[in-house]
């Protein structure tokens, strides 16, 4: 399993959504606070709604923007919350197909 993981997401009927052809997902959204984190990180990015490199991982790696601390699991998925944001987020249940676990951290950068 790689330890640095890469979908790119895009928006979709006004959704943040990625497909993901190794895992069989196919317009996956983003939801529950997940989708308003994703608005205020790629605000630099031109076009983004086209799509953009969402790099993320379980361990610290340089130059991640974000780091996202476990906090409860709820309907399959786990909430995690930005403290440099102030803003929570659930990620539903695609999680496992990238970790075995829900990971107390994920560390992410968002680039075109």
């Amino acid at each position: 399993m790689n330890t640095i993981l890469v979908i790119k997401p895009y928006r979709w009927n006004g959704m943040w959504v990625f497909d993901d052809e190794d895992t069989g997902l196919v317009r996956e959204p983003f939801v529950s606070g997940a989708d308003d984190i994703i608005d205020v990180m790629v605000e630099e990015i031109d076009n983004a709604d086209e799509g953009f490199n969402l790099i993320f991982s379980h361990l610290p790696f340089p130059g991640h923007d974000l780091q996202l601390d476990r906090q409860h699991e709820e309907s399959g998925g786990w909430w995690y919350q930005s403290t440099k944001l102030g803003m929570q987020g659930w990620l539903c249940p695609a999680l496992f197909h990238y970790f075995e676990q829900a990971p107390e951290k994920i560390f992410a950068k968002f680039q075109k």
